[in-house]
């Protein structure tokens, strides 16, 4: 009997500790994680920021963004928005994407919601340098659970470091090809 009620507590206390990193975190606790990937590219930065603002060319350049529906024929303004189906780190999902600062041709930013719920926010940063563009992607996102904050750190974080690099990459070679 004694045996039986030492493995009750056992496995109590191991599902109660195992739920608590499920729990979703407090947003006074900010883990947030910001990837930048940045790429010099030889187009003068209109032409960059109208192509990169444009959600139907997203797919062609980055690798995570499977397909965008919605206003996808044109540069953006604040308020507008897109639905777009995404593979992160071999995670499907849909994001609906809104405008939340835009001043061409040096800044553009959305904010992303996935099942209501805050998916982060991408922005590009955009200088002028000697034979074209400096483009700054970054993206920022919070761990909502202490499993996706583990989880992060472990491999997640390092993963899409690699996607967004690769995106400005295959973009840098889109828009500087003949």
């Amino acid at each position: 009997m004694k045996t039986l009620l030492r493995t009750i507590v056992t496995l109590a206390c191991m599902a109660a500790a195992l739920g608590i990193l499920f729990i979703p975190l407090p947003r006074a606790l900010d883990l947030s994680t910001r990837i930048v990937s940045l790429m010099p590219i030889a187009r003068p930065s209109t032409v960059v920021f109208d192509f990169v603002t444009t959600p139907l060319h997203w797919p062609a350049w980055h690798p995570s963004s499977l397909s965008v529906t919605g206003a996808t024929d044109h540069s953006l303004d604040i308020g507008e928005q897109v639905t777009e189906e995404f593979r992160v780190a071999g995670r499907r999902g849909q994001v609906v994407w809104t405008v939340v600062e835009r001043k061409r041709p040096d800044k553009w930013t959305i904010d992303g919601m996935i099942e209501g719920r805050p998916a982060g926010t991408v922005s590009y940063a955009l200088r002028p340098a000697a034979d074209g563009t400096q483009f700054e992607r970054t993206f920022i996102y919070r761990s909502p659970t202490l499993w996706f904050a583990l989880l992060n750190a472990a491999w997640l974080r390092a993963k899409i470091q690699a996607e967004s690099d690769e995106a400005v990459a295959r973009l840098k070679d889109l828009l500087e090809a003949p």
